[in-house]
């Protein structure tokens, strides 16, 4: 019969008269976090330290941080186009007065930033 050690394949050193079991932890993947992650992170780590240090011992503050960082920016986009319809800043406003269609749409993105600053990552 295997003990458990010998189940999970561990391999051991010898330290004197001592096995002892090497431990190694998962490698992280360099992943490239957007900005949306990493004010996720940066809130999690400052606010809410059991959630943070929970996913980061476990292995998957990675992976949620990618998984937020897509959602927020499928949000952020959508969010774009819908006030944008709502307020008619389209290519026709754009053509006639570039100025007047920048600062609407600098005004859009600023206020979807805010939605999703408040909605998605600071909650």
């Amino acid at each position: 019969m295997q003990t458990l050690f010998e189940k999970r394949a561990v391999d051991y050193s010898n330290n004197g008269d001592y096995l002892l079991p090497r431990v190694r932890l998962n490698e992280p993947e360099n992943i490239e976090l957007g900005l949306w992650a990493k004010r996720h992170q940066d809130y999690l780590r400052n606010h809410h330290k059991v959630i943070y240090y929970n996913l980061l011992t476990q292995g998957k503050l990675d992976i949620y941080l990618l998984d937020l960082e897509n959602q927020a920016q499928k949000y952020f986009q959508s969010l774009i186009k819908s006030l944008a319809e709502q307020e008619d800043v389209d290519e026709k406003l754009k053509e006639n007065d570039v100025m007047l269609w920048v600062q609407k749409m600098n005004n859009i993105q600023n206020r979807a930033r805010e939605i999703v600053n408040s909605e998605i990552i600071y909650n």
